[in-house]
């Protein structure tokens, strides 16, 4: 507190413990050529009251800025008083000048393999973040959250500026505790590793994986190698921009007369019909991920010329060794020329469809590519039971579908494989991953006749889930991102 009464801030509280370490800054002006008085007072914190007379005082001590500025290595120790007969204990201030930098650190780290703390549970990790001083010492700066019972935890992404982590410095070093969370503040040190803001703005890279060292444990055992590691969790987009190829499959199903006005597959010459409209504000936006732009594209439920032939899994383009469609246009090309060419028939099954692509994405699980299947249906599931059979089984693949339900039917099956509020299960067993994401076409039908906005709305909702789903595949499979080895994905079944 400044006597003047300019400034009145607090720290923040550090529970159960008697040598507090407080992250929170005060940033003073100093003026050389005035005497700033200033006041601290301790307060033990029993309640959340903000009254600070409702807590127990501990000690207070006066000094000046200049005191601490002109302390040796800008560092001022004085004892605390204000109890008559009893020993306050001791404050110590650090002050330092602050760079002209501006920059502000965003950062997210993990970590991988950490020691069990805990008797009757895992550890319950955070970090500890200490800037360098001139003189060799170090000042905390940042505390992660507590990720509670896990040795593979990943804290919150955060941000700090810069010239608090390293004054604007950025080849400074920068220490980082690993502590293991204790009720009673007797926090366990995992280990530690030094780093720089340098470094750890390169974000994910073979060189950002930091060993968690424990001198201790080190000086000991001669066989210990280290506590476990810490780095830059790997982002969807670091996967996108360097290491996995994605295969985007897309899949029609077929049924009634397209020459019928009421016909969901109907051809207006005057605007695209639902299919058609899911299929290319869906493959808008996911087709911009997949290298080569061909897009194995499938017809199911049809007879085909000229025997009439009921097929499930027929190729759109109309060459049985060649599937692929460039780009989404030329998918909806291939589309629309089946309309003319074949009778569509149905019935509705899924499980075909799903179990090809399946087989695709289970001869490639290194992580480095993706499968996203686009299913686009009007119907109710006809081999329900197969399909949910056939989810389960492709869940452990790096694959993740897609399903637009279009026209007014009942979604109550796609609903179930969406797995949102539980997961998808077969014959007992239940799938390892969430891999479908369902939504109804009639949800997204603007009333106001902004067709390109509920386009948006739609491919928004479909894509939404992907992320989460390629990162989980990885994640399980322990699956780290490597280069890439070519410019193309492999040749399309």
């Amino acid at each position: 507190t400044n006597l003047s009464g300019i400034i009145n801030q607090r720290t923040e509280v550090i529970d159960n413990t008697r040598n507090p370490d407080f992250v929170r800054k005060f940033v003073l002006d100093f003026f050389f050529e005035e005497k700033q008085n200033l006041r601290f007072d301790v307060y033990n914190v029993d309640s959340r009251s903000c009254n600070i007379s409702k807590h127990d005082f501990l000690g207070q001590t006066f000094c000046t800025l200049g005191e601490i500025i002109g302390s040796t290595g800008g560092r001022l120790e004085k004892t605390l008083s204000g109890i008559p007969g009893k020993k306050c204990g001791v404050i110590i201030f650090a002050a330092e000048e602050l760079s002209n930098c501006r920059d502000i650190a965003t950062m997210q780290l993990c970590a991988n393999k950490l020691d069990k703390k805990d008797f009757f549970g895992k550890s319950d990790p955070f970090l500890v973040f200490f800037r360098s001083n001139e003189d060799g010492t170090f000042t905390i700066c940042h505390k992660t959250e507590v990720i509670k019972n896990t040795l593979n935890p990943v804290w919150q992404p955060f941000t700090i500026p810069v010239r608090a982590l390293c004054n604007g410095d950025y080849d400074r070093t920068v220490k980082v505790d690993v502590y293991d969370w204790d009720r009673d503040g007797s926090h366990d040190f995992i280990g530690e590793f030094t780093t720089s803001y340098r470094e750890l703005s390169r974000g994910q890279n073979q060189f950002n994986v930091y060993e968690v060292l424990n001198p201790k444990k080190k000086g000991k055992k001669k066989k210990y190698v280290n506590s476990g590691t810490v780095s830059a969790p790997t982002s969807l987009m670091f996967y996108l921009m360097f290491y996995i190829f994605f295969n985007i499959c897309v899949c029609v199903f077929l049924q009634g007369n397209p020459s019928q006005p009421t016909s969901l597959h109907y051809m207006s010459p005057y605007q695209m019909n639902a299919y058609a409209m899911a299929l290319k504000a869906v493959g808008e936006i996911i087709q911009d991920y997949d290298s080569d732009k061909l897009f194995p594209a499938y017809g199911f439920g049809a007879k085909l010329p000229p025997d009439g032939k009921i097929s499930h899994g027929f190729p759109l383009s109309g060459d049985a060794d060649n599937p692929n469609c460039v780009g989404i246009e030329g998918v909806l090309e291939a589309y629309f020329r089946s309309l003319k060419t074949v009778q569509l028939y149905g019935p509705t099954n899924f499980a075909p469809v799903i179990n090809k692509v399946a087989n695709y994405a289970a001869e490639i699980t290194d992580g480095s590519q993706y499968f996203v299947l686009l299913m686009i249906t009007d119907g109710v599931i006809s081999d329900m039971v197969q399909t949910k059979e056939a989810v389960v089984n492709a869940a452990g693949l790096p694959l993740s579908i897609i399903i637009v339900g279009v026209g007014p039917a009942e979604f109550d099956a796609m609903e179930e494989l969406d797995g949102d509020e539980v997961r998808v299960s077969s014959r007992g067993r239940l799938a390892e991953r969430d891999i479908v994401q369902f939504v109804p076409f009639r949800d997204y039908i603007d009333r106001s006749g902004n067709q390109v906005l509920s386009m948006a709305r739609l491919a928004k909702d479909v894509l939404a889930e992907i992320p989460d789903q390629l990162l989980s595949f990885m994640k399980s499979r322990g699956v780290e991102p490597r280069p890439a080895l070519s410019s193309s994905p492999i040749p399309r079944p």
